[in-house]
């Protein structure tokens, strides 16, 4: 592997591992992604055609609007407070909350209750959404953390959050079940190593995993962000979380790294790449439900986004736009692709978690059904 080019964060990097030793995966994905000078999203738009990827909500309109229908049943369910906290993780550039918000304007009482509430780190994007919600006729305010939300019935949507937040991996070795952490080759570049064997990871494998050969990879976040989610809306409210993933929770690596719509090595450009790992729903639900919340789905994308009416709406907008129905077509296509494993309708989830006393959520069954892999590689 070669050495990076010279940045602010691959000299950072570099002089933290020289002095202090090689840095656990988990902490180089949270530097690379979040450092508040040079990360990733703190440098930069990486959405659109000259960014490095694009998200649902940017590919069509009804992604949006049918999450807002999706948003506006759960609060008829929970009795139609006033005022509700309609909370986004990871707003992009509001894109999705906006349409949202139009899509809200079908039930009246519903949207004058609205308190918007957008959990955002990047200072790029908090001002680009800032212009998205110039005038949007609902209170809207930014946060840091879903900690500094006020207390009180809230909805959560998080599109694509959950796989940019940093993983573990562990590999076993002869010795048994060792931290894959981030060092430097003999030419300054950064390079996969692995710590000492740990029982604490060992302890935290499944126990038909522990008999796997070496080289097996296990994969995981933590758990707090989840748990603190499950808990918010435990209390009063429902979230809804959209994500690309698994459902079966088996041994392997996930971490993949894009630039300019096109994967390329994690370790190569600190800073420079969107750095994600697929996430694991069988764990984000075991901990949910253990945090409180009553766990609903998951299902693919594509079963969720046509229980909610995504084809009755784009029937509807190609009625009133026709010279439009093709890019219409296209971009319905494209949200339900089940035709292959990694079309976005069959490799993106909706996981729903909520306050028991609400009952089904809407386009989500009673859940998990799956669980761990019982057959290691």
């Amino acid at each position: 592997m070669t050495a990076p080019p010279p940045s602010p964060l691959a000299d950072l990097l570099r002089r933290t591992i020289a002095e202090a030793g090689p840095l656990p995966l988990t902490d180089w994905m949270a530097l690379c992604l979040g450092h508040p000078e040079h990360g990733y999203y703190a440098t930069r738009d990486p959405l659109g055609r000259a960014g490095d990827f694009v998200t649902a909500p940017e590919i069509s309109q009804m992604f949006g609007e049918v999450l807002g229908v999706w948003a506006a049943a759960v609060w008829q369910q929970m009795g139609a407070p006033s005022p509700v906290r309609l909370v986004e993780f990871g707003p992009g550039r509001g894109t999705m909350m906006a349409d949202m918000l139009r899509a809200a304007r079908v039930l009246p009482g519903f949207r004058d209750a609205l308190h918007v509430h957008l959990v955002e780190t990047s200072p790029v994007l908090a001002a680009r959404q800032r212009e998205t919600f110039a005038g949007a006729g609902v209170p809207v305010a930014w946060h840091r953390d879903l900690a500094e939300v006020p207390d009180g019935p809230a909805i959560v949507v998080a599109n694509e959050f959950f796989d940019a937040l940093p993983v573990h991996q562990a590999e076993k070795s002869r010795d048994g079940w060792c931290e894959r952490r981030i060092g430097l080759g003999p030419d300054g570049s950064f390079v996969l190593t692995l710590g000492p064997a740990d029982p604490d990871i060992a302890e935290r494998v499944p126990d038909f995993w522990r008999v796997a050969p070496s080289g097996t990879v296990f994969e995981w976040r933590d758990a707090g962000p989840v748990a603190a989610l499950a808990q918010r809306v435990a209390r009063g409210g429902g979230a809804l979380v959209i994500d690309y993933g698994h459902v079966d929770q088996g041994p392997g690596e996930t971490l993949q790294a894009v630039r300019g719509h096109a994967f390329t090595d994690p370790l190569a450009s600190p800073g420079e790449a969107d750095l994600t790992a697929h996430v694991d729903f069988f764990a984000l639900a075991t901990t949910a439900r253990a945090a409180g919340a009553a766990v609903h789905g998951p299902v693919g994308q594509a079963s969720l986004l046509k229980s909610l009416g995504i084809e009755a709406r784009a029937a509807a907008l190609k009625a009133k736009n026709p010279e439009r129905a093709a890019e219409i077509d296209a971009a319905l296509a494209r949200l339900l692709d089940t035709t292959t494993k990694t079309g976005m309708g069959a490799l993106f989830k909706a996981l729903g978690l909520a306050d028991p006393a609400l009952g089904p959520l809407p386009g989500l069954p009673a859940g998990p059904t799956t669980g761990p892999t019982e057959t290691a590689p």
